[in-house]
């Protein structure tokens, strides 16, 4: 029961900061203006780890990759303190790759997590400050969702439908996760 709880605190702990620290890259990215009360928590939780490896890894362009860096460091960290608790019996072969799905799910709950605050503030309080950031986050999923499926009754089922491909891809995510932890395995015995 311990480990399940030190395994429960650790993914929300790193889970949390590593989705600050992609949320901020696809902030900055969709040119969201920081001055919002999502983009201050972004911030606060993302510059200690983000801005030390700006000196690294300085940003340039649309992506920036010290963010994208600063939440796989972040993840594999956590897949390490996993299998040190585990006693370390099998290969750490597997980290990264599983640091990588990691990273892949934590993107794909973000943005689950976005599309659904934003479908229900449309409903019920489109005028919100929040409402403005969580739009210009959501469009670039729903735009072409939209462009196939018409309002139904002046009602946008896109962000619904979004919500059920995102869904389907961590279905699929957790399944090439352990085919590729399998053959990684098979891999190490040789």
């Amino acid at each position: 029961m311990l480990f399940e709880i030190v395994v429960f605190l650790l993914d929300v702990v790193v889970g949390l900061i590593s989705g600050a620290c992609l949320l901020r890259m696809y902030m900055q990215a969709q040119r969201v203006p920081f001055g919002n009360p999502v983009g201050q928590l972004v911030f606060a939780l993302s510059d200690w780890i983000v801005m030390p490896l700006r000196k690294f890894m300085p940003g340039k362009g649309r992506w920036d990759m010290s963010c994208l860096l600063a939440a796989f460091v972040l993840q594999l960290v956590e897949m390490l303190l996993l299998w040190l608790l585990q006693g370390a019996g099998s290969t750490a072969l597997a980290l990264p790759w599983l640091a990588v799905c990691g990273l892949i799910k934590v993107a794909l709950s973000g943005l689950m997590g976005i599309l659904l605050v934003y479908a229900i503030l449309s409903w019920v309080q489109p005028y919100s400050p929040i409402y403005g950031v969580l739009q210009r986050l959501a469009e670039p999923v729903v735009a072409p969702i939209r462009k196939v499926v018409p309002l139904i009754g002046n009602v946008d089922f896109s962000a619904l439908i979004a919500l059920i491909v995102l869904q389907v891809l961590l279905m699929v995510l957790n399944y090439v996760q352990a085919a590729g932890l399998v053959t990684l395995a098979r891999l190490t015995m040789f």
